[in-house]
């Protein structure tokens, strides 16, 4: 093992208190298994850890909240970033500066009393970081566009381990590990939205399709078809049912637009209305605790109608490996994207499927997001997550 005398912060190896703190993340299913944590809480704090690592030849990763790990480590050095949350906003220049730990739940916080908000995605608790550095598919992405596009300033250290200042992103697989970041706010002190849940059926399943097909940009919306299972401890109305949960984000009312969503079925629970920016995050029902799961997201150029019929009997309470599947509408301000890949641009829809793994083993979740995807053929475009800058992307 070599010396770790030129590192700062707090510094963690397997069996210290607080090592296991560190390593994980939201994603329960897999963590990190380094040799070494550092515990950052300056820039200064990283800088020293990126420079022992390419000093030591290591293997690096950078984790905040950890939602997005894709590959974890085994062995070398990981930075996490999660004590660094300190946010700050400009109104008068309408731009927060967060540091690499903070979550989206910080910078609305923060953004809110000045009647500002970020463009945030459908968790509060996900990383300000590794969000934009995906390329940011937010609330209100059909109206504002993608979250990435807002990056004005970027504060980081290279791999050999120099402070660096960007005007934006760094460029793809640079090595660029953010420690900051100052990205444009928007005027939003609240919005009209919330969700409709519904009997996933075939004519709830057209409905949807055929009424986000043709939506103002001042609308963005997605479906849920989640498989609730005949537990007691839930609500009689969701219980043992696969309910499509419809949900609503616009910057205008959107009352009479709506409308049409409750005439396909039965409603079973609805909460449309007006709501402060501080209380977006209730539209989507995001799970807060930190659970294993597999998850997949394709980008669509179209929605498939059959493609959409198929999911349910493949994913419903009843299915082999019972899973939650979101549709989301895209096109608006998104194909104006200017930071992020054409492929992004040009994308319809967002298709994803997210497995809890308290049951299925995880290959044959992997094995059903195959069979999920592949109705929709030449229209899929790509993984949604493909979009990512470098090393630097923590998790």
């Amino acid at each position: 093992m070599p010396s770790t005398s030129t590192l700062t912060g707090t510094v963690l190896r397997p069996g210290d208190p607080g090592y296991d703190v560190e390593r994980r993340g939201f994603q329960a299913a897999h963590a990190h298994r380094p040799d070494l944590v550092v515990a950052a809480r300056s820039a200064a704090d990283v800088r020293a850890a990126v420079r022992h690592a390419a000093g030591h030849d290591l293997p690096l990763a950078v984790q905040s909240s950890g939602h997005g790990l894709a590959a974890p480590l085994d062995g070398g050095l990981l930075i996490s970033t999660r004590h660094m949350r300190k946010v700050t906003v400009d109104p008068a220049a309408r731009r927060a500066h967060a540091e690499a730990g903070a979550t989206w739940g910080d910078v609305v916080a923060a953004a809110a009393p000045h009647g500002l908000a970020p463009l945030s995605g459908s968790s509060p608790g996900v990383g300000v970081v590794g969000y934009l550095l995906g390329g940011g598919f937010g609330l209100l992405g059909r109206t504002f566009g993608f979250a990435a596009d807002r990056v004005r300033r970027v504060e980081g250290v290279t791999a050999a381990g120099d402070p660096v200042h960007l005007d934006g992103l760094p460029a793809r697989g640079d090595g660029t590990v953010v420690t900051a970041v100052e990205t444009e706010l928007v005027e939003l002190a609240g919005i009209w939205g919330g969700s409709l849940a519904l009997e996933v059926t075939p004519a709830v399943l057209d409905g949807w399709a055929a009424w986000s097909a043709d939506l103002p940009e001042e609308v963005t919306t997605g479906i849920s078809l989640v498989p609730f299972a005949d537990d007691p401890a839930l609500p009689p109305p969701l219980r043992g049912r696969h309910v499509a949960m419809i949900a609503v984000a616009s910057t205008v009312d959107a009352e009479d637009l709506a409308r049409p969503l409750r005439d396909l079925g039965p409603v079973l629970h609805e909460s449309l209305g007006r709501l402060p920016a501080v209380r977006s995050h209730t539209i989507h029902h995001d799970p807060t605790e930190p659970e294993p799961y597999v998850g997949d997201a394709h980008l669509l150029r179209s929605l498939d109608r059959q493609g959409l019929r198929s999911i349910p009997e493949l994913t419903g309470p009843t299915a082999a490996v019972p899973s939650v599947v979101e549709v989301r509408r895209l096109g608006g301000a998104y194909s104006r994207g200017r930071t992020v890949p054409a492929t992004f641009r040009e994308a319809g829809y967002l298709l994803r499927a997210i497995t809890v793994l308290d049951g299925p083993a995880e290959a044959a979740a992997r094995a059903l997001h195959r069979d999920l995807f592949r109705p929709f053929g030449s229209d899929v475009l790509g993984r949604a997550w493909t979009f990512a800058y470098g090393l630097a992307r923590p998790n």
